[in-house]
């Protein structure tokens, strides 16, 4: 395509090269050369779109390969992803494709995602889900994500979700006395789960999850998987519906 344009740029090489001969820069002059060169920046001035049809070609194509080098991602990491034995799991349980949310409490923009997630999996119905305590922004993301953990450990999974969504709801900072609050008020064991924050169990998930995303070179929040596509960012529920549409009829 770019040398299609370029073309009438390089039609005063005939004189030099012949018109059956191919372009060959290493066979040049010095003088045929700072020809060629003079006459590709006369075009290049003349047709500056055509930088820009270069860019947004190479864009695309990294666009294609980063793609690509994601599924493979998603794909080498599947067990962990969606199987890992540990990671709160809600949406559908039976559901034919799964969202995975790397998250941390102190993220605005996972707390912007949580409404998105809800329309997703009402609207859809058949999307399961897995949350992943991704606690990146410093130590009280770290503090909430252990009780968080520690809370499913102690309480189980209905009081982990109450925990999570209290956690993201919540506009303060994290302590013993404001975790112990919403503990308190929820009804659940708050020496107990407090006690539990700092056990190895919590700190082998939570660092488990550090090496997947490491693996996965996820860095920041919200960070999803949607079947076999990676979602890097924060996206609305119509987005991920039609990504969901699309992994379905990419797997028959």
């Amino acid at each position: 395509m770019i040398l299609r344009h370029a073309a009438p740029a390089l039609l005063g090489l005939s004189l030099i090269t012949g018109p059956a001969q191919a372009l060959d820069l290493n066979a040049m002059t010095e003088a045929e050369k700072q020809q060629f060169g003079e006459q590709v920046r006369e075009y290049l001035l003349e047709n500056p779109e055509v930088i820009i049809e270069a860019i947004n070609i190479l864009e695309q194509r990294n666009a294609v390969a980063e793609a690509q080098a994601d599924k493979e991602l998603v794909s080498a990491n599947a067990d962990e992803l969606f199987n890992d034995g540990y990671s709160w799991v809600g949406g559908n349980p039976d559901g034919d494709i799964t969202l995975v949310e790397f998250m941390d409490y102190r993220c605005g923009y996972c707390r912007r995602a949580v409404p998105e997630v809800a329309e997703l999996l009402s609207e859809d119905g058949n999307i399961r889900l897995v949350i992943k305590e991704f606690p990146i922004l410093g130590d009280a993301s770290v503090l909430s994500s252990r009780f968080a953990v520690a809370t499913k450990h102690v309480a189980g999974d209905d009081a982990y979700k109450q925990v999570h969504d209290a956690l993201l709801e919540f506009g303060g900072e994290p302590s013993e006395v404001t975790l112990r609050r919403i503990s308190d008020g929820l009804g659940l064991d708050s020496n107990a789960i407090l006690e539990a924050m700092n056990s190895d169990q919590v700190t082998n998930e939570i660092n488990q999850t550090r090496e997947l995303a490491r693996r996965m070179q996820i860095s920041g929040t919200p960070s999803f998987v949607l079947g076999t596509e990676m979602l890097r960012g924060y996206l609305t529920a119509d987005q991920m519906l039609q990504i969901a549409d699309a992994v379905r009829a990419e797997q028959g």
